[in-house]
């Protein structure tokens, strides 16, 4: 083999070492729900992998009537940032530390009314993919999940 060809195994054996060794020594934590009432529930309100926090989906409802806000999908979107605000809270986070966001709306129509609200709170402008799909939990207008890093 050629110098160069030893170079190449070499650089790909480290890497495929190093790869191996994170994934196995990543420790996974399952953080239960700041909300008493969510503790039951059948999911982590955050799962944490080394330094990313995978947040489960919040949609527009207030937590202290457990009831959609009224007022629509600009409303709604507000609540549902609220919501993730409150949980990165918990874990000593912000929206500045969301590098990922995946927006589900009931329908495309709301599309320019949920981004003007989401501008206003997302200045950093996070990767973002966002769809429609005809079932949002409580009969909601949208729902929000996002990863964040320490």
């Amino acid at each position: 083999m050629k110098p160069f060809h030893y170079t190449l195994l070499s650089f790909l054996l480290c890497a495929i070492m190093t790869t191996t060794y994170a994934q196995e020594s990543t420790e996974l934590i399952f953080h239960k729900s700041h909300e008493p009432k969510k503790q039951q529930a059948p999911f982590s309100d955050v799962v944490q992998a080394g330094n990313l926090y995978f947040l489960a989906g919040q949609i527009g409802m207030d937590h202290s009537t457990r009831t959609l806000v009224e007022g629509g999908i600009q409303a709604e979107t507000e609540q549902a940032i609220k919501n993730i605000e409150a949980v990165l809270a918990q874990h000593d986070l912000t929206l500045e530390n969301v590098v990922k966001c995946t927006v589900i709306l009931s329908t495309m129509d709301d599309f320019s009314a949920f981004n003007e609200i989401y501008g206003k709170y997302f200045t950093k402008k996070p990767a973002r993919t966002t769809f429609a799909a005809s079932g949002i939990a409580a009969n909601g207008k949208i729902e929000i999940d996002v990863i964040a890093v320490k």
